[in-house]
């Protein structure tokens, strides 16, 4: 099969399905507000996306077989798929009017249920009592819900709060910490100076009193041995020598 026409055939099928589902999210948005179940189950506004979001598709692929209709390989397949774009563009032209329609009838259908509530509300009779409570009651728990989101909220910028505190504070003891550390490395840095430079000068005394008495040992020795050369016993020659003995 040509490349062509089977990109056709393609976008037939997506078109029966995009327009299908719009049909049917349409069909939802014109019953809305008729049942409460309904309406708790879908929002109109999510109704009404889901709609929009088949026609942007149906709006593609309508410009899509307006770039391959030229393209096909015989003029019969042209002017088919050119009918084809044309039933296309007003269908979906009729699918947008059917759900600005639909939204009408929706917000008709509120405003009726909301007078029928209204209206058994104020009424006698045990049915307007007990729709009465049962509003009193989702009130009630309408307003619980709200105080417990209120705590929790409150509860979790506490916890932010202590949470960046908490950061602060170990950032502080870092900071304290690098400095102390700063201060330690420093102090040993000079301490080992201090301490090189106390051995130096202590060498340099050592040094400097062993050669002072060594010079001082050297003098006496020598002053001694001169003394001994020098001195001389003079003993009279005509003096007669006498044994101690």
């Amino acid at each position: 099969m040509d490349k062509v026409v089977e990109a056709v055939e393609t976008a037939k099928k997506e078109w029966d399905e995009a327009y299908s589902r719009a049909k049917e999210h349409i069909k939802a948005i014109e019953g809305y507000g008729k049942s409460k179940e309904e309406q708790n189950s879908n929002s109109l506004p999510r109704l009404n996306g889901l709609a929009q979001d088949a026609l942007a598709l149906l709006s593609s692929l309508q410009f899509r077989l307006d770039l391959l209709a030229p393209q096909l390989p015989t003029d019969d397949q042209v002017q088919s798929a050119t009918a084809l774009l044309d039933s296309w563009k007003n269908e979906s032209h009729n699918l947008r009017q059917s759900l600005r329609n639909a939204n009408l009838q929706a917000k008709a259908n509120m405003r009726k249920a909301a007078q029928e509530e209204r209206e058994l509300l104020l009424g006698g009779g045990g049915e307007s009592t007990i729709r009465r409570r049962n509003l009193q009651t989702k009130a009630g728990m309408t307003s619980a819900a709200e105080s417990i989101t209120d705590s929790l909220r409150r509860t979790r910028q506490l916890m932010v709060q202590e949470v960046e505190r908490s950061a602060s504070t170990l950032m502080t003891v870092e900071e304290s910490t690098g400095v102390l550390k700063k201060a330690e490395s420093e102090y040993k840095g000079h301490r080992s100076l201090l301490m090189r430079m106390l051995q130096q000068k202590v060498t340099a005394a050592i040094k400097a009193g062993m050669v002072g008495q060594a010079k001082i040992g050297g003098g006496a020795v020598a002053n001694g041995i001169n003394d001994n050369a020098v001195h001389r016993v003079d003993v009279p020659l005509d003096r007669p020598m006498r044994d101690e003995l």
